[in-house]
């Protein structure tokens, strides 16, 4: 298999290359690159501008938004605007809610929600884990009785990114309490204004507000709002975590993060030279690029056998692109705070020496929470063991 790009596919990489670092304001991708947060306004700012030159959701159908592009592009695009540092199409839109609804809403969902998704103008969240039901999804409670032309929603659930912003949650539901567990889930769109939903944040580890708990006390939900079939949510939910699971490998973030530590490290002093004096710190360095270029070459092969037709059935492949990039990412920001080494306290426990810090304060101030914020890529969307699991049964045949 030739994986090399075509004169085609290298022009369509420096047309993204150059959108990407003009057109997208600067200020936002320094956040990025320092593993800073992002306020709501800045993901909407950044979704507009792509959206506006259609690039928001290229991977949708065309009716909805998406480009004729090969997997190929779609991969270029992607790593393009990781190594830039632009921070991607709102996840929970663009790359779950929007294919899911593209491929098994009806057409009336389509038209309402699609165009709004792209546009960042309804915000969307994820309501999947619950407390006992994270990585053992199928045992979720939450429950969704039918009242009518409604559903009655009771049920909690938590680990909800950025629930804070969202205007809309997709939930599963349970809908039949006899059927085998992963048979009687649903796959429902809540308004995130409807009475009896409460909001709750969880301060994560670093002391952000990123997550939340979401509680349902008797919320009343139109039928109309059930995705597909009742009691076929797990299919769709099966499908949506392909998806994201193949976008959480982020090979491009940690190649721009990489490239940030080499830049840092020839500067940053340490002993009678810098930290890229030291054999041991640029040799760990080198073993991240090594077995970061070894998963960009899989997932390159990946892409070039999706070809431009994707099915619906989830690719197992995703899991071990999951398993590893989640893996690369975590090794990067340790790299991080060991380079920034007794300055990634914080501040004022640095002491003078910080004030000839190369790169200013911004970089180490973010080191250790970056750290400690990427301990969660190994757990979400489905932890590494669970994927080693789908590896055995969907690759090796166990």
């Amino acid at each position: 298999m030739d994986l090399r790009f075509t004169d085609e596919e290298i022009a369509f990489r420096d047309e993204v290359r150059t959108f990407c670092r003009t057109e997208i304001p600067a200020e936002i991708r320094k956040k990025v690159s320092e593993g800073r947060s992002l306020s709501k306004e800045d993901y909407v700012t950044s979704q507009r501008i792509l959206n506006a030159k259609g690039w928001a959701v290229p991977h949708w159908p065309q009716e909805w938004g998406g480009r004729d592009w090969t997997s190929i592009q779609r991969y270029i695009y992607t790593e393009e605007l990781f190594q830039a540092a632009v921070p991607l199409p709102q996840q929970f839109n663009c790359y779950m809610f929007g294919p899911v609804l593209a491929t098994f809403g009806r057409q009336d969902q389509k038209e309402r929600f699609l165009s709004r998704a792209a546009n960042l103008d309804d915000w969307w969240c994820q309501g999947f884990s619950e407390p006992g039901a994270g990585s053992d999804l199928a045992s979720l409670k939450t429950k969704a009785v039918r009242d009518g032309d409604h559903y009655v929603v009771d049920g909690q659930k938590t680990w909800t990114t950025l629930g804070q912003h969202a205007d809309w949650i997709f939930c599963l539901v349970r809908t039949d309490f006899e059927a085998k567990k992963q048979r009687g889930i649903s796959f429902l769109l809540i308004d995130m204004k409807s009475p009896g939903i409460t909001v709750r944040p969880i301060l994560t580890l670093e002391g952000r507000h990123e997550v939340n708990e979401v509680f349902f006390d008797s919320v009343r939900v139109p039928v109309e709002n059930l995705v597909g079939e009742e009691n076929k949510g797990w299919d769709y939910a099966k499908f949506l975590l392909a998806n994201e699971r193949t976008g959480i490998a982020r090979i491009g973030l940690t190649k721009e993060r990489i490239a940030r530590i080499k830049r840092l490290a020839r500067e940053m002093p340490a002993g009678p030279g810098t930290m890229w004096d030291d054999p041991a710190f640029r040799s760990r360095v080198a073993e991240v690029e090594v077995e970061l270029k070894a998963l960009e070459i899989t997932q390159m092969r990946v892409a070039a056998k999706k070809g431009r037709a994707d099915s619906v059935e989830p690719d197992p492949a995703s899991s071990l692109l999951k398993i590893r990039g989640s893996q690369l990412q975590q090794a990067a920001t340790e790299l991080l705070v060991e380079l920034a080494g007794p300055f990634a306290l914080a501040a004022p426990a640095r002491g003078a020496g910080a004030n000839n810090l190369p790169g200013g304060f911004d970089w180490v101030d973010a080191a250790a929470p970056s750290y400690f914020n990427n301990r969660k890529v190994s757990i979400y969307g489905g932890s590494n063991e669970i994927q080693h699991n789908v590896i055995a049964k969907g690759i090796l045949g166990l």
